[in-house]
């Protein structure tokens, strides 16, 4: 059975910011020098972390209106998410500005190695799309994660369209408690649906998600011999490493951005850890880190826990 409409829109709504973001993106690097490309790239860097604040903001604000679509409004959270709060920090925690260097890295390492200029200036440009693409959707995702945390009862599951990667496929259907973190691999655009606890979901399962594609499709998904051993009865699950590539929260996943006095949360982790000067900032921050959402929930030893630490944090208002 398909996703229920309204999560496909909500997917379709995702991957139409962040294509925007990637064709915006795309015109700024064309105009990076390949005889200047650190002074040229930097000079691109404000107008590029704009684009991509922009659509991980947008694809955060989208959440709550889906939420409410999918679960009814008798389902209100208990906090709002502020999608501000998921802007300009990568899904690692570091500054999306320090993420968005790594093209201009990739192409200078390309061209030191005597690579071609044009075949440097591609793999910049392949990063670059990789990167916008894994930042907006994991917004998307995380904004989903949180909306789903403040409403108590509700769980999701993981809903997959083709076309799919195989690591993907082989989680299809499975449902999973609000503090499981969302599995996933660099550009993943699987969604998030949610539900309430103890529901069964009859939306596609890797074994449909297969029947469903073309015998050339199979091939390039899950190579040769594993498509005819699947279509021969062998378990997706036992042929497939769904593990291979996919991360969540590996260590705990901090950040030092909004840790200034300045903002919400910064303000309230001053207040209860002190501040200290950093060499070169203009403001004081807080003397600890701030835990990224999903570390918060994964932590947390109830969902209540989770949502004051949310909004200790300033991702709740």
């Amino acid at each position: 059975m398909s996703p229920p409409p309204v999560a496909v829109a909500h997917k379709a709504d995702t991957v139409r910011l962040a294509t925007a973001a990637a064709r915006g993106v795309r015109a700024e690097w064309a105009q990076v020098e390949p005889e200047r490309i650190r002074d040229t790239w930097q000079a691109r860097l404000p107008r590029v972390l704009a684009l991509v604040v922009g659509a991980q903001r947008a694809a955060a604000g989208l959440s709550e209106p889906y939420l409410r679509r999918v679960l009814g409004l008798g389902d209100a959270p208990l906090a709002e998410l502020d999608p501000a709060a998921l802007s300009g920090i990568a899904s690692d925690g570091r500054p999306l500005e320090t993420l968005l260097a790594q093209p201009m890295i990739t192409a200078l390492t390309y061209l030191t190695t005597g690579r071609a200029v044009g075949d440097a200036m591609a793999a910049g440009l392949a990063m670059l799309e990789l990167i916008v693409g894994t930042q907006v959707h994991d917004a998307a995702r995380m904004a989903d994660l949180i909306g789903i945390t403040t409403r108590p009862g509700v769980a999701y599951t993981r809903v997959v369209t083709l076309p799919a990667c195989a690591r993907c496929i082989v989680l299809a259907g499975q449902t999973y408690a609000f503090s499981e973190g969302f599995e996933r691999h660099p550009n993943c655009d699987c969604g998030i649906v949610p539900i309430r606890s103890g529901e069964n979901v009859p939306w596609s399962s890797p074994r449909e998600l297969f029947d469903a594609m073309s015998p050339a499709e199979r091939i390039r998904r899950f190579g040769a011999g594993a498509a005819e051993a699947i279509r021969d009865g062998a378990d997706i699950g036992q042929v497939v490493n769904a593990r291979r590539g996919m991360t969540t929260a590996a260590g705990r996943l901090l950040t030092r951005e909004g840790t200034t006095r300045r903002g919400y949360a910064g303000a309230r982790m001053v207040a209860a850890s002190g501040s200290a000067r950093v060499p070169g900032e203009r403001h004081a921050r807080a003397r600890v880190l701030r835990p990224m959402p999903e570390q918060i929930i994964a932590e947390a030893p109830s969902r209540e826990a989770a949502i004051e630490g949310l909004r200790r944090y300033g991702y709740l208002t």
